[in-house]
């Protein structure tokens, strides 16, 4: 037997054991208020699509306006004949948005964060990065050729006595299992002048800021990188990287992942210029995620393993995998889906349910998941 098999069974045994085991279900409507499962409908509170756009008709129409224009795929790589004027207008929305001169298209955030990484990073540069940084970074950073550091969580003072020679810090704007924000404007002053920024703004962008500009307007910086992904306020899917010119021309022809994947489809970039458009005039979306942020505080900080936060990321804190596993089957036995975050996503002892509230949600939804959650609790005591 080869050693493939031995240790794919290892692995898999090891999981079980440890009650981490992960599998794949069929959701129906997973991107709504109410998602099907099984036949059944349960109130969902488990969806990244804050601003409610994922199933938004202007937004369908939008993309079917774009599929009846360019067709159903790009055909290629961007530097081949995937590039069109349909991903031209994307680029130019972002940039006058966001304030920067480039924005370079890629089909996920996962491969922007390691394209930009990969193809920045040299054998004698120091990348230091947030220990909570996803997944997708961190792993770039380990395969690459620079050496990596993680400073302490949001913590200033240990980042910057880290900075050394040619350094690219990197951190998240929003983290996206604590709901937290990276204290982006101390990080700035300690790092201008000393070395590069790039901001991960995937769960900050569309939410934060009046216009929805995400976590470095909020913070009033702009970073020489920032990663805005289209998979959570946007409402669809993809990725992008804003940055210089010089460095937009750099991307363009180093990085891997832009240059030898296939475009983004074009009506995909005609329905992601419309989101952009939407989560800056339709404000309407950002001020019912605050009520709704407001209601959830009321209804439970009183709470032992509720963590306070100004976003929509909404995390309790249960401790044992086993605990947030039963009090989530509970929930979903009384029609609310939430999902147990269990290590090695956060750290042991830190599972946790991931609470997200979206425009979608009313006061009502809330009031009926904190009863629900309370009663929960206190079964597994």
């Amino acid at each position: 037997m080869l050693a493939f098999n031995s240790r794919i069974n290892q692995a898999l045994e090891q999981r079980k054991a440890q009650s981490l085991s992960r599998s794949l279900l069929n959701i129906e409507d997973g991107n709504r208020t109410f998602l099907i499962h099984d036949g059944d409908s349960y109130l969902n509170f488990s969806s990244n699509d804050y601003l409610g756009l994922a199933s938004d008709k202007e937004l369908t129409q939008a993309w079917q306006t774009g599929l009846d224009r360019f067709g159903n795929g790009s055909g290629a790589s961007p530097l081949v004949t995937g590039h069109s004027s349909a991903h031209s207008e994307l680029e130019e929305t972002l940039c006058d948005w966001l304030g920067f001169e480039r924005a370079i298209l890629f089909n996920s955030g996962f491969s922007a964060n390691q394209a930009m990484l990969f193809s920045l990073l040299e054998k004698d540069d120091l990348l230091l990065q947030d220990k909570l940084n996803h997944a997708s970074l961190i792993e770039a950073g380990m395969l690459s050729s620079a050496r990596m550091k993680r400073f302490r969580h949001n913590d200033v003072e240990h980042l910057a006595a880290s900075i050394q020679g040619n350094t690219l810090v990197v951190t998240e704007g929003v983290f996206s299992m604590d709901g937290d924000l990276a204290p982006l404007g101390e990080i700035d002053s300690v790092v201008t002048g000393k070395a590069w920024l790039a901001v991960d703004d995937a769960h900050g962008i569309g939410v934060l800021a009046n216009d929805g500009s995400g976590s470095c307007a909020y913070a009033g910086i702009r970073p020489d990188l920032l990663v805005v992904t289209f998979g959570k306020a946007f409402g669809l899917s993809g990725a992008a990287i804003l940055c210089s010119s010089e460095v937009g021309d750099y991307l363009t022809q180093f990085a891997r992942h832009h240059v030898y994947s296939t475009a983004m489809p074009p009506a995909q970039a005609v329905a992601l210029n419309t989101a952009a458009k939407m989560i800056q005039q339709q404000t309407w979306r950002r001020d019912k995620l605050l009520e709704l942020s407001h209601h959830y505080h009321a209804l439970l900080s009183g709470e032992l393993g509720y963590c306070e936060t100004q976003t929509p990321i909404k995390p309790f804190i249960l401790g044992s995998s086993d605990r947030a596993i039963e009090v989530a089957n509970q929930l979903k036995s009384n029609g609310l889906w939430v999902t147990a975050i269990r290590p090695p996503t956060v750290a042991k002892g830190s599972a946790r349910l991931r609470i997200t509230l979206t425009a979608g949600h009313e006061k009502a939804h809330l009031t009926k998941f904190a009863e629900q959650l309370k009663a929960a609790l206190k079964g597994v005591e």
